[in-house]
């Protein structure tokens, strides 16, 4: 059982954390919601217990998910998968999403669970807008609860419903008693909905941190004499991986001794691994595939740098967890990245969906003589521990 502090209002206290994906038991990264679950480890010694709440897309068992999600506990956290019926997001067509939000039952299932198992809660944190922040808003409704909202959306997504200004989605931000958005770039738009809007990063776990370079490449079976450069993320438009690979072909015609490792998995890999074939990269560019969480950490610290060319980003968690481990950061310039990446001391910032200006990137970052000591000690106040601190106060205020 873990430790819980007592100086804070929130020590006796069940806090009910609603999010679309949750990490199974064995931490399998079937979504891209792991960092919930980081961001868990230091705020559950704050409370009594915490009740996660996670409802899976009811496939008939036709889809792995099924296996992967059961319901589980540990120390003070439960976690609980409910069937569900609604449309995913990611599947397209996109012209559907507005239409998506009132065929989600989510809403239903979550309240039929909390009845079922006869939760009782003190505060609700919903992850993400949808469907969460406007399960947690008809909550509050019935059960007189304060709940806060972190609006992790990336930057394109949160523009489609700032546009299409949905009822639900409304009612959501403005139900919340405290909204965080993960940058702070974005914090004035969301406070045309609700004046109680605060920017709180994402952060990183302990497991990023500094490890021997070559031991980690010895682990993965990687070359050992080879400029690396890293990249992860699901193989989709947004995440840019065409647009890398693009500049490999540049990278490499200047230096033939770099390798980039692509980790992830997704509907592009086809078309990716094609890209690396037509260019004749496929001696330094290699698609990996699925990685488990516990490898991330040795990834990172077998890379030189870290490249994130995506096009659309909230606050990404794996720019600090980059950082942490005193990687320097190659990526564009998105989302709250700039907030972070504030100095070149700690990386490069690319303008979006430009080649040409990634692949110069890339080579002075190859070619410069990185202080990693600097990037971990700047990246140390992005902790999990120091961001769970200054959301636990603004749990404090609201109780």
């Amino acid at each position: 059982m873990a430790s819980r502090a007592i100086n804070s209002k929130t020590a006796d206290k069940t806090l009910l954390v609603l999010s679309p994906d949750f990490p199974n038991e064995n931490n399998n990264q079937y979504s891209g919601a792991s960092f919930v679950k980081n961001q868990l480890e230091p705020i559950k010694k704050y409370f009594k217990e915490i009740i996660v709440i996670a409802p899976k897309l009811f496939t008939g068992g036709v889809l792995n998910i099924d296996k992967l999600c059961q319901d589980y506990s540990y120390d003070n956290v439960t976690v609980y998968y409910p069937y569900s019926i609604f449309y995913p997001r990611s599947l397209p067509p996109k012209s559907l999403n507005r239409h998506k939000v009132v065929l989600d039952f989510r809403a239903h299932t979550v309240e039929r669970l909390i009845k079922k198992e006869n939760i009782d809660f003190d505060i609700i944190h919903a992850h993400f807008t949808w469907p969460s922040a406007y399960i947690a808003a008809r909550l509050k409704e019935n059960y007189e609860t304060p709940m806060v909202v972190t609006v992790h959306e990336d930057s394109g997504w949160l523009s489609e419903e700032l546009k299409d200004c949905h009822p639900r989605i409304r009612f959501a931000w403005e139900s919340a008693d405290a909204l965080i958005r993960v940058n702070k770039k974005d914090v004035p738009k969301l406070r045309a909905y609700n004046e109680h809007t605060y920017a709180i990063p994402n952060g990183y776990s302990p497991n990023f941190q500094p490890k021997d370079k070559l031991q980690c490449r010895k682990e993965l079976n990687l070359p050992l004499d080879k400029k690396t450069i890293f990249s992860i993320g699901s193989l989709i438009e947004r995440k840019g991986f065409n647009f890398l690979i693009d500049a490999m072909k540049m990278v490499n015609e200047y230096n033939k001794d770099v390798m980039c490792y692509i980790c992830g998995a997704g509907p592009l890999k086809n078309t990716l691994q094609k890209q690396i074939q037509n260019l004749q990269l496929t001696d330094c560019v290699k698609l990996v595939g699925y990685v488990p969480e516990d490898l991330l950490p040795v990834w990172m610290n077998a890379s030189d740098l870290f490249v994130l060319p995506s096009l659309n980003e909230g606050n990404p968690v794996v720019m600090f967890e980059c950082l942490g481990c005193g990687k320097p950061f190659v990526g564009t310039d998105v989302g709250g990245v700039r907030e972070i990446v504030t100095s070149e001391d700690y990386g490069l910032l690319v303008r979006p969906g430009n080649v040409q200006d990634l692949a110069e990137k890339l080579l002075i970052a190859l070619d410069r003589d990185w202080d990693n000591k600097k990037i971990v000690a700047y990246a140390r106040q992005y902790s999990w521990e120091n961001i769970a601190g200054r959301v636990v106060r603004i749990y404090n205020e609201l109780l």
